[in-house]
Protein backbone atom coordinates (compact mmCIF):
# COMPACT_ATOMS: atom_id res chain seq x y z
CA UNK A 1 0.00 0.00 0.00
CA UNK A 2 1.21 3.63 -0.72
CA UNK A 3 -0.22 7.30 0.09
CA UNK A 4 1.76 9.59 -2.29
CA UNK A 5 1.35 13.30 -2.93
CA UNK A 6 1.04 13.69 -7.10
CA UNK A 7 1.09 17.14 -7.11
CA UNK A 8 0.61 20.35 -4.02
CA UNK A 9 -1.78 19.04 -1.30
CA UNK A 10 -3.40 15.91 -3.81
CA UNK A 11 -3.05 12.61 -2.31
CA UNK A 12 -2.93 9.58 -3.88
CA UNK A 13 -3.65 6.01 -2.07
CA UNK A 14 -3.25 2.24 -3.88
CA UNK A 15 -3.91 -0.70 -1.78
CA UNK A 16 -2.74 -3.58 -2.59
CA UNK A 17 -1.32 -6.86 -1.27
CA UNK A 18 1.92 -8.39 -1.47
CA UNK A 19 3.50 -9.24 -4.22
CA UNK A 20 4.35 -7.43 -8.19
CA UNK A 21 0.84 -8.75 -9.55
CA UNK A 22 -1.53 -8.36 -6.94
CA UNK A 23 -4.60 -6.92 -7.05
CA UNK A 24 -4.91 -3.15 -5.99
CA UNK A 25 -7.14 -0.53 -5.49
CA UNK A 26 -6.23 2.88 -6.03
CA UNK A 27 -8.23 6.55 -4.44
CA UNK A 28 -7.81 9.66 -6.02
CA UNK A 29 -8.66 13.11 -7.60
CA UNK A 30 -9.77 13.73 -4.38
CA UNK A 31 -12.29 16.89 -3.88
CA UNK A 32 -14.29 18.26 -1.26
CA UNK A 33 -17.23 20.34 -2.45
CA UNK A 34 -18.55 21.00 1.58
CA UNK A 35 -17.60 20.46 4.68
CA UNK A 36 -20.13 17.05 4.99
CA UNK A 37 -18.71 15.12 1.72
CA UNK A 38 -15.86 14.17 -0.34
CA UNK A 39 -15.81 13.10 -3.53
CA UNK A 40 -13.11 11.07 -5.45
CA UNK A 41 -12.22 8.30 -7.71
CA UNK A 42 -12.11 4.83 -7.70
CA UNK A 43 -9.91 2.29 -9.64
CA UNK A 44 -9.51 -1.27 -9.03
CA UNK A 45 -6.87 -3.27 -10.93
CA UNK A 46 -6.45 -6.82 -11.04
CA UNK A 47 -4.58 -8.94 -13.80
CA UNK A 48 -6.98 -8.39 -17.20
CA UNK A 49 -9.71 -6.39 -15.49
CA UNK A 50 -10.09 -2.72 -14.99
CA UNK A 51 -13.36 -1.15 -13.38
CA UNK A 52 -13.27 2.72 -12.47
CA UNK A 53 -15.41 5.29 -11.18
CA UNK A 54 -15.13 9.00 -11.26
CA UNK A 55 -17.15 10.37 -8.90
CA UNK A 56 -17.74 8.40 -5.44
CA UNK A 57 -18.83 10.21 -2.67
CA UNK A 58 -18.72 9.71 0.61
CA UNK A 59 -20.18 11.78 3.87
CA UNK A 60 -19.28 12.45 7.22
CA UNK A 61 -21.99 9.96 8.25
CA UNK A 62 -20.78 7.29 6.22
CA UNK A 63 -17.96 6.68 9.13
CA UNK A 64 -15.71 4.91 5.78
CA UNK A 65 -11.94 5.90 7.99
CA UNK A 66 -14.21 4.31 11.27
CA UNK A 67 -15.04 1.12 9.95
CA UNK A 68 -11.09 0.81 8.39
CA UNK A 69 -9.99 1.46 12.43
CA UNK A 70 -12.28 -1.23 13.84
CA UNK A 71 -10.70 -3.64 11.26
CA UNK A 72 -7.30 -2.63 12.40
CA UNK A 73 -7.99 -2.68 16.26
CA UNK A 74 -9.63 -6.17 15.87
CA UNK A 75 -5.87 -7.38 14.67
CA UNK A 76 -7.02 -10.65 16.62
CA UNK A 77 -9.83 -11.40 14.21
CA UNK A 78 -13.38 -11.83 14.30
CA UNK A 79 -15.89 -14.28 13.24
CA UNK A 80 -17.85 -13.61 9.42
CA UNK A 81 -17.75 -11.06 7.37
CA UNK A 82 -18.07 -7.08 7.82
CA UNK A 83 -18.93 -4.76 5.19
CA UNK A 84 -18.65 -1.46 4.68
CA UNK A 85 -21.74 0.32 1.92
CA UNK A 86 -22.30 2.80 -0.15
CA UNK A 87 -24.01 3.45 -3.95
CA UNK A 88 -20.75 3.38 -5.78
CA UNK A 89 -18.34 1.20 -3.19
CA UNK A 90 -19.34 -2.09 -1.02
CA UNK A 91 -15.62 -3.04 1.28
CA UNK A 92 -16.34 -6.71 2.57
CA UNK A 93 -13.89 -8.05 5.26
CA UNK A 94 -12.72 -11.13 6.83
CA UNK A 95 -10.03 -12.62 8.79
CA UNK A 96 -8.43 -15.63 7.73
CA UNK A 97 -5.71 -18.11 8.60
CA UNK A 98 -2.42 -16.92 8.87
CA UNK A 99 -3.54 -13.17 10.51
CA UNK A 100 -4.48 -11.62 7.44
CA UNK A 101 -7.34 -9.54 6.13
CA UNK A 102 -9.48 -9.99 3.22
CA UNK A 103 -10.61 -7.13 1.72
CA UNK A 104 -13.03 -7.26 -1.11
CA UNK A 105 -13.88 -4.41 -3.13
CA UNK A 106 -16.98 -3.62 -5.22
CA UNK A 107 -17.39 -0.79 -7.63
CA UNK A 108 -20.60 -0.80 -9.08
CA UNK A 109 -21.86 1.88 -11.48
CA UNK A 110 -25.48 1.96 -9.48
CA UNK A 111 -27.85 -0.82 -7.90
CA UNK A 112 -29.90 -2.07 -10.52
CA UNK A 113 -29.40 -5.22 -12.19
CA UNK A 114 -28.56 -3.83 -15.35
CA UNK A 115 -25.98 -1.71 -14.01
CA UNK A 116 -21.88 -3.31 -14.19
CA UNK A 117 -20.21 -4.31 -10.99
CA UNK A 118 -16.66 -5.14 -10.30
CA UNK A 119 -15.58 -7.00 -7.59
CA UNK A 120 -11.56 -8.21 -6.37
CA UNK A 121 -10.07 -9.17 -3.15
CA UNK A 122 -6.66 -7.45 -1.61
CA UNK A 123 -4.61 -9.92 1.22
CA UNK A 124 -4.06 -7.54 3.94
CA UNK A 125 -1.67 -8.39 7.09
CA UNK A 126 -3.54 -7.56 9.92
CA UNK A 127 -2.01 -5.60 12.78
CA UNK A 128 0.50 -3.40 11.21
CA UNK A 129 -0.90 -3.59 7.84
CA UNK A 130 -4.31 -3.18 8.42
CA UNK A 131 -3.29 -0.22 10.85
CA UNK A 132 -1.62 1.30 7.56
CA UNK A 133 -4.27 1.15 5.95
CA UNK A 134 -6.41 2.65 8.04
CA UNK A 135 -3.89 5.73 8.83
CA UNK A 136 -3.73 6.41 5.10
CA UNK A 137 -7.38 6.15 4.26
CA UNK A 138 -7.88 8.55 6.79
CA UNK A 139 -5.09 10.66 5.57
CA UNK A 140 -6.77 10.41 2.02
CA UNK A 141 -10.36 11.60 2.92
CA UNK A 142 -9.47 13.98 5.39
CA UNK A 143 -6.57 15.86 3.23
CA UNK A 144 -7.09 19.69 1.95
Amino acid sequence: MSLIEVSPGQLELVVHGPGAAATSVRFFNWSRPDEYETVFSVETLAEGVRARLEDVTVTVWDDMDEFFDGLARDFRGWEGERTWINNHLVVTAAFGSGGHVYLSWTVRSGFFPEDWKCTLTTVIEAGEGMTAVAADLKAFLTQG
